[in-house]
C-alpha cells in the first residue's frame, strides 16, 4: 500500500474535509470517528505521511514518534478515559491488507467511556 495524498486523512489535514477537532499539536490530529463504534470512538493521526506504523517506524524523526504516542496519551486525558482519571481505554492500528487497514495513513483507534469485549473474536 503507498500513501495516496487524496486519501481522506490527508484531506482532512489540508482542511478540505471537515473533522469534530478534538486535538491538534505540530505532529498530531485527533478527532472523532464520524462511524462511532463504541461510545467513545477517536482516531488520532500523525501530521506526516505515513501508510502505515510499519511506515512510520521506519521513517518518522524520533520527535515525530515520542509527539505521536503522548498525543494519545493527551487525547486520552482529554476524553476522561485515561488510566489516571478514568476507567481505561483501547487503542488499534490496522496495518495493511490482512489488518484491515482500508486508509492508506496511519491511525489509532482510541476506544473507551464503556468495558470493551475481546480484541479479536
Amino acid at each position: 500500500m503507498s500513501y495516496d495524498n487524496n486519501n481522506i486523512f490527508a484531506k482532512i489535514l489540508r482542511n478540505e474535509i471537515p473533522c469534530e477537532k478534538i486535538y491538534e499539536d505540530e505532529y498530531v490530529l485527533s478527532f472523532y470517528d464520524v462511524n462511532p463504534q463504541k461510545k467513545i470512538h477517536a482516531l488520532i493521526i500523525p501530521k506526516g505521511k505515513y501508510v502505515n506504523l510499519d511506515d512510520f517506524s521506519s521513517k518518522a524523526t524520533s520527535d515525530e514518534i515520542v509527539g505521536f504516542i503522548k498525543g494519545i496519551n493527551i487525547v486520552a486525558k482529554k476524553l476522561n478515559i485515561s488510566s489516571d482519571i478514568g476507567k481505561g481505554y483501547r487503542t488499534i492500528s490496522n496495518v495493511s491488507e490482512h489488518g484491515g487497514q482500508e486508509v492508506p495513513h496511519l491511525h489509532f483507534h482510541i476506544f473507551g467511556g464503556e468495558k470493551l469485549g475481546k480484541i479479536v473474536e
